[in-house]
């Protein structure tokens, strides 16, 4: 019971530590238009600033996927939840969990083979910057890998317990409005 309490705990602060980089990379988005505003205002020029924004973009929205998940900030249409009887909400949930987790994980392993091949290839952006593609495209990929872990989380806790761990701050507001 030890290890699983202990599973649980690392898992929740995976999750957590995942937010968290998604709001330090938001935050690194307002430093880089902060900091080109400053450039062009002196007369300077911040060359890639564009192309790192976008970077910290996909990193932001990657990395918050799965936390958001698990704080119940995805949208759930749970209209048809409701409606029905618990073992039939049980079964449509596991379904969901199911399918999300395996295109989850089918996301992870081509994103894998994605910046695999970047680094392979030593590709580097078009832009002004010309840094390696593979750095910004790992985020994706850690990104989608806990997002994975996350779904298969919910959907082992769904199967064993009958009900889900989504925090029910947000989904319980959310009745298909």
């Amino acid at each position: 019971m030890a290890a699983l309490r202990q599973l649980r705990t690392g898992l929740d602060f995976l999750y957590r530590a995942s937010g968290v980089l998604g709001a330090i990379f938001l935050i690194a988005i307002l430093l880089l238009i902060v900091v080109q505003m400053l450039a062009r205002w002196t007369g300077e020029v911040f060359p890639g600033a564009p192309d790192y924004a976008g970077y910290c973009m996909a990193a932001a929205s990657f990395f918050a996927f799965a936390n958001a998940l698990h704080r119940g900030a995805h949208i759930r249409v749970s209209i048809v939840l409701n409606a029905v009887s618990k073992p039939v909400r049980r079964i449509l949930e596991i379904w969901c969990f199911g399918i999300g987790a395996a295109t989850a994980w089918y996301l992870s392993y081509y994103a894998y083979r994605f910046v695999y091949w970047s680094w392979k290839f030593n590709e580097v952006s078009q832009g002004q910057d010309a840094s390696p593609l593979w750095i910004p495209q790992s985020s994706m990929v850690i990104g989608s890998v806990v997002l994975a872990i996350a779904l298969t989380d919910h959907l082992i806790h769904v199967i064993v317990s009958g009900d889900h761990r989504i925090e029910s701050d947000l989904v319980e507001q959310s009745h298909g409005e």
